[in-house]
């Protein structure tokens, strides 16, 4: 199984478009635009699951600085997500941590 992640997409392209445009090139098992939680639009990127490697690296080489929806994309095998990645600042309890606390006391 590949996980394709395509970066910027337009805000007006959807799953079926994504879908169409990846089948050219094989099997598509899964498509995912990721949404803002909070306005429920398209956050400019997504992936696509294809089953087979080769499929899936011809439809990256094929689709990279493609147009879909208006917008020339950006196609790449998609990265594991690290223990490092741990979203916004917010999220890591403001953007410090506990031994920048106790530095200020």
């Amino acid at each position: 199984m590949s996980n394709i992640y395509v970066g910027n997409l337009s805000f007006k392209a959807t799953e079926d478009d994504l879908r169409d445009a990846f089948s050219e090139f094989g099997t598509v098992s899964k498509v995912n635009i990721i949404m803002d939680r909070e306005t429920n639009r398209s956050r400019g990127f997504g992936f696509v699951e294809m089953p087979d490697s080769r499929e899936a690296r011809e439809a990256i080489e094929g689709l990279n600085n493609q147009t879909i929806a208006g917008r020339e994309i950006s196609c790449n095998e998609a990265r594991e997500k690290s223990s490092r990645d741990f979203g916004s600042a917010g999220d890591r309890g403001g953007g410090y941590s506990s031994r920048d606390r106790q530095g200020s006391r």
